[in-house]
């Protein structure tokens, strides 16, 4: 929408760009707050009021008669949003026992993936044909259905009676889960996750355009690849974990998402990006799958805190691994960087794996 948005309301991309990064910045900043209201009100009736919030959010943005109006409906939005996702993950780790849990959080991912993938499309299609406004329009009625779906099933599906009774305070909470060890190791390993891969995601166009000469529309649908590759891990979870366990998925899914950017950094023919792009989607969604399900076990009595903690740290890594990356091409090339980056993913996964490992056997004892 950025370009479209720029000439209707005669402002540069730079200005137009704060419909992105205003949203992105709320939607990071609110997301330890709603670890604390799930906890205590219910992460069900949440995921209610925060769906019923965006679409209000999506209906004043259609309404913005200038960019200002737009950049609060989008704030506003964003606030609402922020909640969806980890308490959506938290519930499900109130619900569902843990044997299944990665499995059904592997399926809420595919509803995620899908949902970045058609809005991508569905975007760019209503902003060319029946204009910008209108997309919004959809987004909103998307929303208000899904908020009226989960309120004809409230009583039947509200995890409230999981709560447990949260007597500590948002930041004593805080402070408790801080205290743990295995805790502090998921959320180290978040802030890496989120730095590398999303890194890695963020500099691989410019890599295949830069160093093939391929068009920019090539490169970015090769990077796509990514989530298609995401997608298909997540259809067929039911099976890949039966096979792998926690411990194999980890291990291997970390090395294929290595082995591909590494063949991605240094291969002489850019047609190998296209499987590569593929296995690496798929790679990471088995890794970042594992951490999921242990995430929502972290703090067990505060599990909307624990997800949102684990949310909160990856949207950290997120953020400094592009910044990170993007300054490190200033000094090296872009091979160098994604390979060095493929291989600290590589370590990731393989730690992660030991760190698993030990943590049942210390359970077994």
């Amino acid at each position: 929408m950025l370009p479209e948005l720029s000439k209707v309301f005669d402002a540069p991309m730079s200005a137009v760009a704060q419909v992105v990064s205003m949203f992105a910045i709320s939607y990071g900043v609110m997301q330890l707050l709603y670890g604390a209201v799930g906890d205590r009100w219910g992460k069900y009736r949440v995921v209610i009021l925060a769906t019923l919030g965006c679409g209000l959010g999506c209906v004043f943005s259609a309404l913005s008669t200038d960019l200002e109006q737009l950049v609060i409906a989008r704030i506003a939005t964003a606030i609402f949003s922020a909640g969806i996702i980890p308490m959506s993950l938290a519930w499900v780790g109130d619900v569902v026992d843990y044997h299944k849990r990665q499995e059904t959080l592997a399926r809420v991912g595919l509803g995620t993936m899908l949902g970045i993938t058609s809005g991508q499309f569905f975007g760019g299609l209503l902003t060319d044909t029946l204009g910008w406004r209108w997309a919004f329009v959809m987004m909103a009625c998307f929303f208000w259905t899904v908020s009226f779906l989960l309120w004809r099933h409230w009583r039947q599906l509200d995890a409230s009676h999981h709560r447990h009774h949260i007597s500590a305070g948002f930041f004593k909470q805080l402070f408790i889960a801080g205290r743990d060890a295995w805790v502090r190791t998921m959320l180290s390993i978040a802030v890496i996750e989120g730095a590398c891969v999303f890194g890695l995601l963020a500099i691989t166009a410019t890599h295949l355009h830069n160093k093939f000469g391929v068009s920019l529309t090539i490169a970015g649908s090769t990077a796509a690849l990514f989530g298609l590759g995401g997608m298909v891990y997540m259809a067929t979870a039911k099976y890949t974990i039966h096979k792998f366990g926690e411990t194999g998925l980890s291990r291997v899914g970390a090395s294929a998402l290595a082995v591909s950017f590494l063949v991605i950094a240094f291969t002489p023919w850019w047609q190998l990006a296209l499987p590569a792009c593929f296995g690496g989607g798929f790679g990471f969604a088995m890794f970042h799958n594992t951490m999921q399900v242990h995430a929502t076990q972290m703090v067990p009595t505060a599990r909307g805190t624990g997800v949102t903690l684990f949310a909160g740290f990856l949207f950290l890594g997120q953020s400094l691994g592009v910044l990170m990356l993007a300054n490190l091409l200033t000094h090296f090339s872009s091979s160098f960087v994604i390979g060095c980056a493929s291989i600290v993913a590589l370590g990731l996964g393989l730690f992660l794996a030991h760190a698993i490992e030990k943590r049942q056997r210390e359970h077994l004892r």
